[in-house]
């Protein structure tokens, strides 16, 4: 960091004016508003961003310091705060580098003439919409609030749900430019102290320009190695509720500006496959619910790679199951046929995410005739094939985590291939390497990513797979 940037303020206010204005090009830049006025007698200088401040409190404010008499002014800036400024949140500032950072933040900042230090009122308002239910983590009963892309409303609303003198709420930044806002958010009395340490030093010490893709890029910052093990290291929720139970467990949520949802850490295959729901429902709904998305995660998983080893071998086929193989022609092999749809699958998906409302319901129709009869027709595809792989398309949206369910889409494609030209043994190293993966990724605190599991602990399992009624309830 230069040294000018940590040079404390001069008590002159034209060379305070002059290094600003020489520092941060405020008169290029339209939004960046300054202005002189007279407070007490003495000349002054506001600057703030035009968008960011509240007009109607601070035309109060600055009405009130334009009245003051020249009696009525401090003969410091601390005087200033502690009895006249008539607001909550100000502070003070000395070096150029924390008012710059404020200025830019969005903070009011006031400098006046003979004055060492900077009031700084923090009268900031965001852009946002409204704290509406996640169109993705929606849930058929509970709380229909959702996290926003302003950091202060998604700390009150975890605020809310846990009311307790240990919650914290950490502030720090990271980025050389961007200087995002990060927030660290645990029960102090629950956390692992030494985990807490190393997560807060690895924010502290993060050396990039930008966090341009904000929660990816600071996980990419967080956890640099194993990237090719596609299985998530983090748990992302836009449920409040969801983030503010993972809290109460012990875990640490961070917060970035900007970012519409937050991390859970550490996360474990087990923390990253429940859901919201498993909770509103009582006990042996839920138990139903978790135990039905566990098998139908086995099955996105197996069941293609499963039926092309079985139409390999046709005669490992149970006489009473004879119905399950392909009755016509194949003139497209099996495995390129589950291949083309496994990429036909993503391009609908994609497709689906940039389509007009308008347009949405009339190319869904088209795709569905295309991909569906007319391809069967046409002799590219089986509807064998067809059936199995929309099972797999639909049942991959009972997985709530993105992450998940693209780990499993790359697992089930390494399978597919080694078991086409392998056979049996292909299927097998395919399902050994799957388990590798889970066994060899560990959390980002160096956890084994498959506990309870490895290492085994059945009464925290138990608590996983089945769900039990929550502490505090009645028998």
């Amino acid at each position: 960091m230069s040294e000018n940037t940590t040079k404390t303020i001069s008590t002159n206010l034209q060379e305070n004016m002059d290094y600003l204005s020489q520092a941060m090009q405020i008169d290029v830049s339209f939004d960046l508003v300054y202005r002189v006025v007279h407070v007490g007698g003495r000349e002054a200088c506001i600057y703030f961003i035009d968008g960011f401040c509240k007009d109607e409190l601070m035309q109060k404010m600055l009405q009130y310091f334009m009245d003051m008499k020249p009696e009525d002014l401090p003969a410091d800036a601390h005087g200033m705060i502690k009895k006249k400024a008539p607001y909550v949140e100000i502070d003070l500032a000395d070096n150029y580098e924390k008012i710059q950072y404020s200025i830019l933040s969005g903070v009011f900042v006031l400098m006046i003439d003979g004055y060492d230090r900077a009031v700084l009122i923090d009268s900031r308002t965001y852009p946002a919409r409204s704290v509406e239910e996640p169109a993705k983590d929606r849930t058929l009963r509970g709380s229909k609030d959702g996290f926003v892309e302003t950091i202060v409303f998604n700390t009150a609303l975890i605020r809310r749900r846990i009311r307790d003198r240990h919650l914290r709420m950490e502030m720090m930044n990271a980025g050389e430019t961007s200087k995002t806002d990060i927030v660290v958010c645990y029960m102090e009395d629950r956390v692992d102290k030494e985990f807490l340490r190393e997560i807060k030093n690895k924010i502290k010490n993060i050396k990039v320009d930008a966090l341009t893709m904000n929660q990816q890029s600071l996980a990419e910052c967080l956890y640099p190695h194993k990237w090719y093990n596609p299985f998530p290291k983090f748990k992302y929720t836009e449920r409040p509720d969801t983030a503010a139970a993972q809290i109460l467990e012990g875990n640490i949520i961070i917060l970035v500006d900007n970012a519409p949802s937050v991390m859970v850490m550490p996360t474990s295959f087990f923390d990253v496959v429940e859901e919201a729901d498993d909770y509103y429902f009582p006990p042996i709904t839920g138990t139903y619910l978790r135990i039905s998305r566990f098998i139908i995660t086995v099955l996105t998983y197996i069941i293609s790679p499963l039926y092309l080893l079985l139409m390999q071998n046709p005669q490992w086929i149970p006489e009473n199951f004879q119905f399950i193989a392909v009755k016509e022609n194949v003139n497209v092999p099996i495995v390129l046929q589950f291949l083309i749809l496994e990429l036909a699958i993503d391009g609908l998906r994609l497709a689906a995410v940039n389509t007009p409302n308008m347009l949405s319901t009339p190319l869904s129709i088209m795709a569905a005739l295309v991909l569906g009869e007319f391809s069967v027709k046409s002799g590219w595809f089986n509807s064998e094939v067809m059936l199995y792989m929309a099972f797999v398309a639909i049942a991959s949206y009972t997985q709530p985590n993105y992450e998940m369910g693209y780990a499993l889409k790359f697992m089930r494609i390494i399978n597919l291939v080694l078991t086409s030209i392998f056979n049996v043994w292909g299927f097998i190293a395919g399902v050994a390497i799957l388990l590798l993966s889970l066994i060899s990724n560990k959390t980002v605190s160096k956890q084994s990513y498959l506990y309870p599991l490895i290492p085994f602990e059945w009464k925290k399992l138990k608590n996983l797979l089945f769900r039990v009624r929550l502490p505090g309830s009645r028998d």
